[in-house]
């Protein structure tokens, strides 16, 4: 075992005379090690039940043989950084995740690990940090939060940021502001809508690294957590004593069906960036062009907010992934053979069905032919541009409209709320991906403020956009403004051509004139100069490469 490095020997009579400090038995020591990965804090509600999780996890590990070690990883809360300087560090964090995860693993000679994450970057960085260390390993996440209510409807997180809009329009009033966020988020998960924090668990669980369930049971449903969490602890022992590593179940038919369910569910455009850090980490290429190609074979089937009606909690009593997978596969988009943490994915499938044909349609009567995500190009993004196809009005598909370009997202907010922006307009927010923002914000604030004011704009960015947004909101173009992308070179007043059918993403502007601009274009002073984004915006890549660390 690779633990022995740690506690076989008389040269490591120091090292067990440490574990012996804190009450490990010699005979523990001769048991598979097993690092658990909690994520537990008291700011984000999708990590405020973690422990429970992990205790279980404990227990599945010692019923099957192993050892159990428990450490810590960080994790931001979205919703709470959004709209201020704090969202330049969510994505970053993420590298810090699975750097900090490879220094524990790698110090501490595991053998194993079991990975406890529930939301936005966690999960990636903590799948990152697998791949890149290659020793066996399962993720268990804390599961999606339930829908709130509010005069008789589900609501979310996402609602609440449209509010924002409806409030400075004059639609709601303060009272009613104040109801529905009270109502909005009744306890501890992932916020409940197809956001990135549920679209990453059930990446997860789709590219085989966690259970049937892993993305969609809630966290309120502690039985089957606790279940489920202890089959997770009791499998990475398994899988410690076969041998089988993240690299045997991540391969490219495995990230081809977590394309083709990302597609199929409309998931946020954020597994863009976080399926291909992922398979970066684990030696297999996914360029953009993959996502598109299986896109075109993918009807989108689920369609759940902030697209749709229904959230996280009618998916999963509609038969949650693995019905989606095994109605999928009907297109013959699913691989069947890729290997999972305990066994295939057409045994996992073999006996899925559909439950609620409401939430979950047939391949045969899809909302659309086409995936939930678009990858546009044009010379605005000659590398490349995301849109959450699925969350877009069948009237903005195709857009023309004069640009109003913004050089940062307050910039852009203040001018959306001060009524500034008309309908009509494309709305440019550059200078924040990853290196010029830096650490790529994302939009929610922008794009909810101008969803519920009802404003019939685009919104384009450098930076990203949160899985809560809808409406015309393409991002990931790159290049950035800050390596002097097109982007860099738009205009207030230029004519831009957003045409999401025909993955068309093109500023109306002569090539003798971008010419012109990109000859007097010159780099402007990094936002950041100090500290921990200062050096990541020195190392980032990106968008189309997946914004990883080089």
């Amino acid at each position: 075992m690779r633990s022995d490095i740690v506690k076989k020997g008389s040269t490591r009579a120091a090292h067990r005379s440490l574990f012996y400090a804190m009450g490990y038995t010699p005979e523990e020591l001769n048991k598979p090690f097993i690092g658990i990965v909690n994520a537990f804090n008291e700011v984000i509600p999708g990590h405020i039940g973690l422990r429970d999780v992990t205790n279980a996890v404990k227990l599945g590990i010692t019923a099957a043989g192993g050892m159990a070690a428990e450490f810590p990883a960080i994790g931001i809360c979205d919703g709470i950084a959004m709209g201020h300087d704090g969202m330049k560090y969510p994505l970053p964090s993420r590298e810090l995740i699975a750097d900090s995860i490879e220094a524990m693993t790698i110090a501490h000679g595991f053998d194993g690990l079991v990975l406890v994450p529930n939301c936005d970057k966690i999960v990636p960085g903590m799948l990152m940090a697998a791949a890149r260390l290659n020793i066996p390993a399962v993720v268990v996440s804390g599961g999606p939060m339930m829908a709130g209510r509010y005069e008789g409807r589900d609501i979310s997180v996402s609602t609440m940021f449209e509010a924002a809009g409806l409030y400075e329009a004059g639609k709601i009033t303060a009272e009613q502001l104040d109801q529905m966020e009270r109502a909005a988020c009744p306890g501890c998960g992932s916020c409940a809508g197809m956001f990135t924090a549920n679209t990453m668990n059930c990446m997860a669980e789709t590219l085989g690294m966690a259970l049937p369930g892993n993305g969609t049971i809630p966290a309120v449903q502690s039985g089957v957590r606790t279940m489920m969490a202890k089959q997770a602890g009791a499998i990475a022992v398994d899988l410690v004593k076969k041998d089988i590593k993240p690299r045997d179940i991540m391969t490219r038919e495995a990230f081809a069906n977590a394309i083709a369910v990302d597609m199929g569910i409309g998931g946020s455009s954020n597994t863009v960036l976080h399926l291909t850090a992922i398979a970066h980490e684990a030696g297999v290429d996914l360029p953009l062009s993959l996502f598109e190609e299986i896109s075109a074979q993918t009807p989108y089937i689920v369609k759940l907010s902030p697209g749709g009606t229904h959230h996280i909690q009618d998916l999963n009593e509609a038969g949650g992934i693995p019905a989606v997978m095994n109605e999928l596969a009907k297109r013959s988009v699913i691989h069947r053979e890729a290997k999972t943490i305990e066994g295939t994915v057409g045994e996992r499938i073999a006996a899925a069905a559909i439950r609620r044909p409401d939430v979950i349609r047939t391949v045969d009567n899809p909302y659309r032919d086409r995936g939930g995500i678009a990858i546009l190009s044009g010379n605005l993004a000659p590398d490349g541009a995301v849109v959450k196809e699925s969350a877009v009005a069948e009237d903005m598909l195709t857009f023309r409209g004069t640009a109003r370009v913004f050089d940062s997202e307050e910039a852009a907010i203040e001018a959306i709320v001060g009524k500034k922006i008309v309908d009509g307009d494309v709305v440019v927010i550059r200078y924040e991906g990853p290196k010029g923002g830096p650490g790529m914000k994302e939009m929610l604030n922008p794009t909810a403020v101008i969803a519920g004011m009802g404003l019939k704009v685009a919104l384009l960015t450098d930076g990203r956009f949160s899985g809560a947004t809808r409406g015309a909101c393409v991002g990931h173009i790159s290049p950035e403004a800050m390596e002097g992308g097109p982007i860099a070179l738009v205009e207030d007043g230029d004519t831009i051509l957003l045409d999401i059918p025909n993955r068309v993403l093109r500023l109306e502007v002569s090539e003798t004139e971008l010419a012109k601009r990109q000859a007097a274009w010159k780099q402007p002073k990094p936002k950041v100069t100090t500290g921990y984004l200062a050096r990541y915006a020195r190392l980032v890549t990106s968008a189309n490469t997946g914004a990883v660390l080089k």
